[in-house]
């Protein structure tokens, strides 16, 4: 077997963004997001998914504004998490990774960006006079962006956080406590998957999605940018 690089630094730092802060800002934004349409901006708050057709259509009804301003912040909250994912990823391959972790992670991350762009648009459409006195159209429209920002969210994120986590474990670039956290987050995550047959376990995608921003800023911030001796770009 070939031996672990040593982590001793040498020569210059990783150039890239620093993807402590684009976690942060990534979590500001997604969160920035959440609040219009929760109960802190106000009732009604975004319903669930077992609530009612009428429920819907009363809640997109009365808060055209409060979605609209979720779909623009979670837009740009998925930008930020398509960046991170492609950077971290570089990172890991610049301090000398080699394994199918890499290309796990970059799946993982870069599916839930798109997943959740795509959900914005949805909810961007539902804001559109007209379209929530539409009955059959609004459920499809909600079904849609709900599947896209909940396991479509989660699901591909467990990926990302075990991606990471797995082969920063292996060659140590992050605390056990960090991998250990992003890899109870990514079993979560796949457990989510079967919200698709049951809502029973719809309590997994929070469960995932909040514990995962701690991970995110946390690996961020702590994933070395120097180069280990013995690494090779």
């Amino acid at each position: 077997m070939s031996e672990i690089p040593d982590v001793k630094r040498s020569g210059g730092a990783f150039r890239g963004p620093n993807i402590g802060i684009v976690a942060t800002v990534f979590v500001v934004l997604f969160c920035a997001g959440l609040y219009p349409v929760t109960a802190f901006g106000g009732a009604p708050y975004f319903p669930g998914p077992t609530a009612s057709l009428d429920t819907m259509i009363t809640f997109f009804t009365a808060r055209p504004s409060a979605v609209l301003l979720c779909a623009f912040f979670q837009f740009g909250a998925a930008i930020a998490l398509g960046i991170f994912s492609v950077t971290v990823v570089s990172q890991l391959k610049y301090l000398g990774v080699k394994a199918a972790g890499t290309g796990i992670a970059l799946f993982g991350g870069l599916m839930p960006a798109f997943n959740m762009m795509a959900g914005t648009f949805f909810l961007w459409t539902m804001t559109y006079p007209g379209i929530a006195q539409e009955r059959q159209l609004l459920h499809a429209l909600y079904r849609l962006a709900f599947a896209f920002g909940g396991i479509g969210f989660s699901v591909p994120c467990g990926l990302l956080f075990a991606g990471v986590s797995v082969t920063s474990g292996i060659y140590r670039l992050l605390p056990k406590w960090i991998v250990i956290l992003g890899l109870i987050a990514a079993v979560i995550g796949e457990l989510s998957w079967f919200e698709m047959l049951t809502p029973k376990v719809l309590a997994l995608i929070p469960l995932t999605r909040f514990p995962g921003f701690v991970w995110l800023i946390a690996a961020g911030l702590a994933l070395p940018t120097a180069r280990r001796r013995g690494a090779t770009a």
